[in-house]
Formats: structure tokens, sequence, C-alpha cells
């Protein structure tokens, strides 16, 4: 019997790329090998990624890696909680292009 899949929900570029993580080793990847970092939405695919990123910036990407991060287990005076888990994403672009956040 075949198995019913839930409609896949069509997401905004803007809606895919949250916010770019700015961070010592995003700058560093950014410099060396031009790829950057980005966080996204956790049900955004790679393929998403990839023409969210073109579309927004103008730019050519070659590769899309994504890693699902988990939340951290955080204390609040006697009690513990956890922060979100969220998705990042390392965009690598073409080496003629560039992403000027600043």
């Amino acid at each position: 019997m075949a198995e019913a899949t839930a409609p896949k929900i069509k997401l905004e570029p803007y809606q895919v790329v949250l916010h770019p993580l700015v961070t010592e080793k995003g700058t560093h990847i950014s410099e060396r090998h031009n790829a950057y970092t980005f966080s996204v939405a956790p049900m955004a695919t790679k393929t998403e990624i990839k023409q969210a990123v073109e579309e927004l910036w103008s730019v050519r990407v070659l590769k899309v890696r994504t890693q699902n991060r988990k939340g951290k287990v955080r204390r609040h005076r006697l009690k513990a909680g956890h922060t979100s888990s969220w998705k990042k994403a390392i965009v690598e672009l073409n080496p003629e292009d560039r992403i000027v956040f600043f």
C-alpha cells in the first residue's frame, strides 16, 4: 500500500535563510574557501537553500553542506532547560562571487 506524504510547504527565500552566522570560524572559511555560513529553516532542503542564496545575494552557488545542530542543556538558577535545535548551512560560492555583510 502506498504511503501518503504530506504536501511540502513552499518557503520564500527570506524564510529559508534566517541569518548569516558571523563567527571567527565562519570568517576564516569565507576568506580562505569562499564559503559562507547561515542559520536556515529546519525544514529547508539543500536545493531550496541554494536557490534562496542565489536569489537574495545574486551569486552562483557551487555546493551546500548542512548540519542539524542539537540544542545544549542550560541551567537557570535551579531549573535545567535546553536551547533550541537549529540547522546550519555552509554555502560554497563560485570563485568570482563574494557576499559582503558589512
